[in-house]
């Protein structure tokens, strides 16, 4: 039975309507290829911190924090603490960024190449869209099954859903590149928060802050409140994923993107100082939707996939009008980050893995052209992608070690790059190598069945802190048994 009313589809339509007109019409101001990929660098302090809030919370993020809220308690708010430290430590003591931004490029792999050559650069990129693409290949669906179930729509829709989605998306994308998303972000932004804001303070006032804390108490006890003594926890997963967290606020290119457009170095450490606590309320918030779900559901409504405890909570407790502001909430949440992650992954296929190809500089109008070409590919591929990829363990895991196929590589190489000068390319290949082999031979084992028991006995975190430490020890190895010329 659907939960959707005349109204709430009022309420969606015009958010879609409202947000293609403000992302179509800044394509006029796009001449350079420096205006589709970091927007001329004219990024202020307030709008790369909407953008960069409304990025990294997506349909996906809320689905999976809420999944951790449900499963772990308020223990599951860790990565969100562990993220905001990161970024605030970042954010004010410049480590890694600063040289980034200083350096003037617009991709880590072009600061690399300064450091390690023109073949690291291309190495980098390779493995950026790799993990990049394989990370995002669950949004769409991710999102088109949030909307089906909250909106209670027949599972039929949900192709569609996802297909309509990414063409929006991907119109406003491709005409008005990273323009269009800061701009679409702003708007995103303040319907995603209220929106947010709103649902939260209707379960406090319906369920009550008590029953929330008693619900976790009875159903985690003490692993509901401390990571530590939770058994699907533990420090390995701690330990993880501060290493994660660290190397996406150095790394990730969704995420430095904003660093990189930004108007100067002191810009761009203000947006990050300036977000850091948003990432606690980005895990907080979907984490109390979901343990709503395990305060008010049974585990036979629930069922077997705890990932759909919270959409199946709020299908029956947000009010008519309110849900179509949700709605409207989580497109924008999911438009935000489709978008900058398309565009970003795009900037690095067209800066580094055609440079190459590029044997003198292209003119503005063609570089433009093979940028809006590629964010299109990238469309298809996610498409196709996200509708046979069959997801194994939970969805924040997934991220993570997907994510971990660059994270670790690059972010010790960002590392070695701007603070050890006897790092070279033999050590930043080795990095690369092992930095990808690990958690793809991850992914593969959890694939085939002959190899799935011994994935889940060396589970996911010990083989992400494996390789964040042996891609470092392999920097430090390779660049010591080949060390650079002198003059070379």
């Amino acid at each position: 039975m659907s939960h959707f009313s005349i109204l709430d589809g009022s309420i969606v339509g015009l958010y879609l309507l409202a947000t293609m007109l403000a992302g179509i019409m800044v394509r006029k101001y796009v001449g350079k290829v420096e205006h589709f990929l970091v927007a001329g660098r004219e990024m202020n302090v307030f709008l790369g911190i909407a953008s960069l809030a409304a990025t990294e919370f997506g349909i996906v993020t809320c689905m999976y924090t809420a999944q951790n809220g449900y499963e772990m308690g308020f223990s599951g708010a860790v990565p969100g603490i562990l993220m905001a430290a990161a970024m605030a430590f970042v954010g004010f003591t410049g480590f890694g960024v600063k040289p980034l931004r200083d350096s003037g490029v617009m991709t880590l792999p072009e600061l690399y190449q300064k450091k390690f050559g023109p073949r690291v650069r291309w190495a980098a990129g390779v493995v950026i869209v790799l993990g990049g693409l394989l990370n995002m290949g669950v949004f769409l669906r991710t999102g088109g099954e949030f909307l089906v179930v909250v909106t209670g729509l027949d599972v039929h829709y949900l192709e569609i859903t996802m297909t309509l989605l990414l063409i929006l998306v991907a119109v406003y994308t491709i005409l008005g590149g990273m323009l269009s998303v800061l701009i679409t972000d702003f708007l995103q932004f303040i319907v995603m928060s209220l929106g947010l804001i709103l649902v939260t303070v209707l379960i406090l006032y319906h369920i009550g802050w008590a029953a929330l804390v008693q619900a976790v108490q009875t159903h985690h006890g003490a692993g509901g409140f401390n990571p530590l003594v939770h058994p699907k926890m533990g420090w390995p997963y701690v330990v993880f994923n501060a290493l994660l967290n660290l190397a996406v606020v150095l790394t990730w290119q969704t995420t430095i993107i904003r660093l990189l457009s930004a108007k100067d170095t002191k810009t761009g450490l203000k947006i990050y100082k300036g977000t850091a606590f948003f990432f606690v309320c980005r895990f907080l918030i979907p984490g109390i939707w979901g343990i709503a779900a395990l305060t008010t559901l049974t585990p036979e409504v629930v069922g077997a996939n705890t990932l759909y405890a919270m959409p199946k909570f709020l299908s029956t407790f947000v009010p008519m009008g309110l849900m179509g502001l949700l709605v409207a909430a989580m497109l924008a949440a999911d438009m935000s980050t489709d978008s900058s992650y398309m565009l970003t992954w795009g900037s690095v296929i067209y800066n580094d893995i055609m440079a190459p190809f590029r044997k003198k500089a292209w003119p503005e109008k063609k570089g433009i052209l093979w940028n809006r070409f590629i964010v299109a590919f990238i469309g298809i591929f996610l498409l196709f992608y996200g509708l046979w990829y069959p997801l194994k363990g939970d969805l924040w895991t997934y991220l993570g070690v997907t994510g971990t196929i660059y994270l670790s590589s690059m972010s010790v190489l960002l590392i070695a790059c701007c603070y050890w000068k006897r790092a070279n390319s033999w050590g930043a290949g080795a990095a690369i190598l092992f930095g990808a082999l690990i958690p793809v031979g991850f992914l593969v084992m959890q694939q085939v069945p002959a190899t799935q028991p011994l994935a889940e006995k060396i589970g996911p975190y010990y083989s992400g802190i494996a390789a964040y430490i042996i891609t470092a020890l392999a920097m430090v190895i390779g660049s010591l048994l080949k060390p650079q010329r002198k003059g070379a």
